[in-house]
This record gives structure tokens, sequence and C-alpha cells, in this order.
């Protein structure tokens, strides 16, 4: 377990739905088994990319907010936040950020990069009238899917509706259960 890393949880309960060990991650955070420890997150307009091997049983999940870190001095998008330009440090909270570390993750547990296939979930339009920060979320995660050559073979992206999900990475199985939004004026 990276435990140099803070955006890796390490946090697990029994999940007693599914009778097996669970992690949750909360925004800003990963995890990448190669065991059959089940993952779980709430989502709203953040995405949640699951990486899995079929073949080695690898896998993983992150939790961004937010597709890359924008450099307050002069307002100019940092797409590779370790290199020598950026002065921002990497974190999870970005996708940019959390892709590189699930994928670097799932590598030293025995994943092979070119037999990675994603599902995506989250990105929805919780807030009316507001900028769609999911719209952008899942576009950069599809964008990165494509051009790192990850097909693509689940999402269940957008709409007006946070989700719950639960991932099994040895199998790729995923569950989403999608929450129904409250009436405006209810907390």
């Amino acid at each position: 377990m990276p435990k140099d890393d803070p955006h890796f949880t390490t946090t697990s309960y029994f999940d007693r739905e599914f009778a097996t060990r669970a992690v949750k991650i909360l925004p800003g955070e990963y995890y990448a088994t190669a065991d059959a420890t089940a993952i779980t997150t709430l989502l709203g307009s953040c995405v949640s990319v699951c990486l899995y091997d079929r073949g080695s049983g690898v896998g993983g999940m992150n939790h961004f907010m937010l597709p890359r870190i924008l450099q307050v001095t002069d307002a100019i998008r940092c797409s590779a936040p370790s290199a020598p330009g950026c002065v921002a440090p990497c974190s999870a909270r970005y996708g940019a950020c959390a892709m590189r570390k699930l994928l670097k993750r799932l590598e030293l547990l025995g994943a092979s990069s070119s037999r990675l296939e994603a599902k995506l979930f989250g990105a929805g339009r919780v807030m009316a009238g507001m900028t769609d920060v999911g719209e952008g979320n899942a576009a950069f995660a599809l964008g990165y899917l494509k051009e790192h050559r990850i097909p693509v073979v689940a999402s269940d992206l957008g709409e007006c509706c946070p989700r719950k999900v639960i991932f099994f990475p040895a199998t790729g199985r995923a569950l989403v259960k999608r929450i129904r939004a409250l009436p405006a004026g209810i907390p």
C-alpha cells in the first residue's frame, strides 16, 4: 500500500449485502487491488473511472472532482501537475492526476495496460442553473481513455441524479444505484 500517498484510501469495512470486504473512496481518493475487495463511492458531478485487467484480476477506481488543476497565478491550466512548469502538487481531486496515480498503482499490482478496460460513472448535473461541471469531467475522462487506448465497455454519465457505485475489480462487475433527486427547497 502506498502509505506515503494521502490520496490512496486504506479504510475498509465488511459489506453485508455482498458478503465481501469493501473500501469506500471519497472525492480525491483512489484505490486499486489484486484481490476480491469491492470499491464503493457516491457521485454527483464527480466522475469515477473503474479500470480492470480481466486477465490478472487487478483493478481499481478513482473519484475526481475536476479535470485539471487551474494555476491561480496566471490562470493557465496545468495538464501535467508534476511537470516543471506547474507549481501545484499532484492531487487525485483532479482527473489528470487521479488517472496517472490509478494507472501507476494498477501497473505495480501486475495489470497490463494493453488489457485494461474502463467503466465510467457520475458526471451528474446536480445543481440546476450552475455550470455543468459533470459534463467537463465526463469529457475529460472519455478523452483521456481514448488517448491512452483504453476501451470504455460501460458508462452511466450525465443526467440529473447522484449515483452510488460498487465495483468488483477482480471481475470488472459494477453496480449503479441512481439516487432520486430531492425536490427544490428540501435539504
